[in-house]
């Protein structure tokens, strides 16, 4: 691996945009101060109705790196499809339009990739949860899996965003994309796990510990929306149950997990009845992984601070007092 090679290597980035005009500029800016500097900037508007467009056109001035495409809402499988299409980039990430990026997040990663070889098709890193503020509130993720990982991700989606991923292009074309179809099943959500999955059939994964992305968890982003992301898991675990049946005890784990998960979405985005169902489900599958789990929910609910400030008072005797102080994601990547 040369340094020119490495400084030619031009990498698309693609960002769906819908109704993004609070976040987009950030998320923008850090793309734009990667230290990989060969960038191919494509963000796709999803028929967005409010200002998103017009900030990614001044940021367009500023960095002509970055171009805007449009199109009429069809979803964020769409969106990134149609991002792709648009450059004839070897290497592919995804961002979306809320979440943040550490400068070295896409060198690090071609690194991988050009270290692995054409085996390894898809590296990922970790990620830290920050809330509407970019303040981190959970540096937990910190998964280990690399090269053959079918079965890991059958048993669970340690990528765990789109944000995460940078592939070959190879890999992404043999893999058919990003499932649109989801969409029109009302069950977007797990597009990001469907091609893990499908990518994870025929190439490697390399993976770089550190936690070089800001995944924003909000009250509107797409996985708050709990009863479609579930519906959404059910579907590509089902086409994965019938290709690999021999994975059939994995992928039960993987659904428990993820209704794990939708328990704490669910409460933190304000969706208590669902978060309820949830909860019930949960219980009735793994009661005691269930009443475990209660205390780390609630501690992961009291620090994501996406409630009104009513309950943030009452619930504030109930955390440490060294859990007041959340620094900036980008204070904690410097």
């Amino acid at each position: 691996m040369t340094v020119e090679r490495e400084q030619s290597a031009t990498v698309a980035v693609v960002v769906p945009m819908f109704n993004a005009e609070r976040t987009i500029g950030a998320t923008l800016a850090s793309i734009c101060q990667q230290t990989h500097q060969a960038l191919d900037i494509i963000v796709v508007d999803d028929g967005s109705s409010d200002n998103s467009a017009s900030i990614v056109a001044a940021y367009a001035k500023q960095d002509r790196r970055i171009r805007i495409l449009q199109q009429s809402n069809s979803g964020v499988a769409a969106a990134r499809n149609n991002g792709a299409a648009a450059t004839d980039a070897e290497f592919l990430a995804f961002v979306d339009a809320d979440d943040l990026w550490a400068p070295s997040k896409v060198a690090l990663q071609w690194q991988a990739l050009e270290k692995g070889g054409p085996s390894a098709g898809l590296a990922y890193c970790w990620y830290a949860l920050i809330d509407e503020d970019s303040r981190v509130f959970s540096l937990h993720n910190r998964p280990s899996a690399e090269g053959r990982v079918l079965q890991s991700m059958c048993r669970n989606n340690f990528v765990g965003n789109g944000s995460s991923m940078l592939m070959r292009r190879s890999a992404f074309e043999k893999a058919g994309k990003f499932d649109s179809s989801l969409r029109a099943r009302k069950a977007q959500g797990c597009e990001d796990l469907l091609i893990c999955l499908r990518i994870a059939e025929s190439y490697e994964f390399r993976v770089v510990q550190q936690h070089l992305i800001g995944y924003r968890m909000t009250n509107t982003n797409m996985s708050s929306d709990v009863k479609q992301m579930l519906r959404s898991c059910e579907i590509v675990l089902a086409e994965y149950r019938k290709k690999y049946p021999q994975y059939g005890t994995d992928l039960d784990a993987h659904l428990v997990d993820m209704i794990h998960w939708l328990v704490i979405r669910a409460f933190v985005s304000g969706r208590f009845f669902d978060g309820c169902d949830l909860l019930r489900r949960f219980l009735a599958l793994e009661p005691r992984l269930a009443i475990s789990s209660l205390p780390s929910m609630l501690d992961v609910y009291c620090r994501a601070r996406l409630v009104p400030n009513w309950v943030k008072a009452r619930l504030r005797g109930l955390r440490s007092k060294n859990a007041d102080f959340r620094p900036l994601y980008t204070e904690t990547i410097q």
